[in-house]
């Protein structure tokens, strides 16, 4: 039996209320593939689209789908097809499924792939069920076959934050590119930072004590140090000693 979707109110937000402001450096750029593009621009927009999913301010090897940059540059799949080529990707599992729960990982697809923030708890939710039972490819699917993907960005655009600034305010919305990839949760599992092992015999703290050293010490480091100054002390005794005969 198929689990009926959880009904939640969409709440007032910026991207809900129409703008008459006149565009500015603060206007998102739209890139779209509705007209035909240069190859610059192809590529232009294909770092755009990675930067909207994965949140990175540069291309990093280690994210780059080649197969489907190649598949998009040839006209074989749309903008929303490659946007969700990218959702559903290894790489994109280790780096935010993997490491939020599902409650903030929704909360972050939702920014990426929707352009806005969550209306509300009830909507984490709903979401949230959805990937519980449909799993990340039916999560990716419902969410880009969604009427608000759908009206927002349809199949030729990227996804981008909309109308993060208004005129009316002094201060916007800040770039979701400012939340962290991992939360708190996440964080406080990782191991802790082991304390820098000690190099000398003696911490900054302690007194020099002749007992401590004779246990601490390595003595084959100490002999073999011992030995070779006691060659190099010989040495420089023979030389000097013959450099006088020579010379006397």
């Amino acid at each position: 039996m198929t689990i009926p979707s959880l009904a939640y109110a969409p709440s007032s937000q910026n991207q809900r209320v129409k703008g008459f402001e006149i565009p500015g450096d603060e206007t998102p750029r739209i890139y779209t593939t509705a007209d035909s593009l240069k190859l610059s621009e192809m590529d232009q927009l294909i770092q755009a689209a990675y930067r909207q999913i994965f949140n990175e301010q540069q291309m990093i090897a280690s994210n780059r789908q080649i197969a489907l940059e190649s598949q998009l540059k040839g006209g074989f799949i749309t903008v929303k097809q490659f946007i969700y080529g990218l959702a559903i990707s290894d790489v994109f599992r280790w780096r935010n499924y993997d490491v939020n729960n599902n409650y903030r990982f929704v909360q972050l697809c939702i920014q990426r792939i929707l352009g806005r923030d969550v209306y509300s708890d009830r909507e984490k939710l709903a979401w949230s069920i959805v990937l519980a039972t449909k799993g990340l490819r039916g999560f990716m699917s419902e969410l880009l076959d969604s009427e608000e993907y759908q009206t927002t960005f349809g199949d030729y655009t990227v996804p981008y934050q909309r109308r993060r600034i208004l005129p009316q305010r002094t201060q916007g919305e800040l770039p979701f590119a400012r939340m962290p990839r991992y939360g708190a949760d996440y964080r406080d599992k990782l191991p802790k930072q082991i304390p820098p092992i000690p190099t000398g015999l003696f911490t900054q703290d302690e007194e020099f004590d002749l007992q401590t050293f004779m246990q601490r010490a390595n003595w084959n480091r100490v002999s073999t140090v011992f030995l070779l100054t006691s060659l190099l002390l010989v040495f420089l005794l023979l030389f000097s000693e013959a450099n006088r005969i020579f010379l006397g």
